[in-house]
């Protein structure tokens, strides 16, 4: 607990795939310390000794919650620390102070004190962040799809005229329900064999993505 004469800290984190960068100024605005971590459980645990190391603690601003900030946002919650959102320092003090890892991460402590993050992260791990992940799967499977049949019409327009009139004007369950079930050779030689055994891949493939769809 923070008593009244204690030194308010506040935090900062830059965030980044593979590393993220701390830092801590006090209520004065005065740069204290800074470390670098790994994105890992181990590096998030090290985030947590380093903020923890300060006790006039108060908040942590951190930049990218939602991407690549979502692991350490949900660490530093989960230990009580209070998180707001940062977004990164405008293109006015990157050229003026040059971009370094360090004056990000003093920057989102200096946006927290200065009351320009205000925000709470989105949380990550409720029902709208799970349909969020849902959503982007099925979109995912969705566009795969399409261009597996995109695929497989333009493989048919160029393939051996045996091929072609066996499959001419089917429509797309069907074609892919008859070239799904084609029993073409293992081990092709020629360019019809080998058309033959992608054929039936492909309408494979395309099943299989739609029962992720559904």
């Amino acid at each position: 607990m923070m008593n009244d004469k204690q030194v308010k800290v506040y935090g900062g984190i830059d965030t980044h795939a593979d590393t993220h960068h701390l830092a801590v100024i006090d209520q004065a605005g005065r740069r204290l310390a800074d470390a670098q971590i790994p994105t890992t459980a181990t590096g998030y645990q090290a985030a947590l000794r380093f903020l923890g190391s300060w006790p006039g603690l108060v908040s942590v601003g951190i930049e990218c919650t939602g991407s690549y900030g979502a692991a350490v946002t949900r660490v530093v919650r989960e230990a009580g620390i209070t998180v707001f959102e940062v977004n990164r320092p405008n293109r006015f003090d990157r050229r003026l102070h040059g971009k370094s890892d360090p004056f990000d991460a003093y920057s989102a402590a200096e946006a927290v004190l200065g009351g320009r993050a205000s925000a709470a992260p989105k949380g990550g791990d409720g029902l709208v962040e799970s349909l969020r992940v849902l959503r982007t799967s099925r979109s995912s499977a969705l566009q795969a799809r399409t261009a597996t049949i995109n695929q497989i019409k333009g493989m048919l327009i160029t393939a051996p005229e045996d091929l072609r009139t066996r499959y001419k004007g089917l429509s797309t369950p069907k074609l892919i329900a008859a070239l799904a079930a084609s029993r073409p050779t293992a081990t092709p030689v020629t360019a019809a064999e080998a058309t033959a055994y992608s054929l039936r891949l492909l309408a494979r493939r395309w099943q299989a993505l739609t029962g992720q769809i559904e």
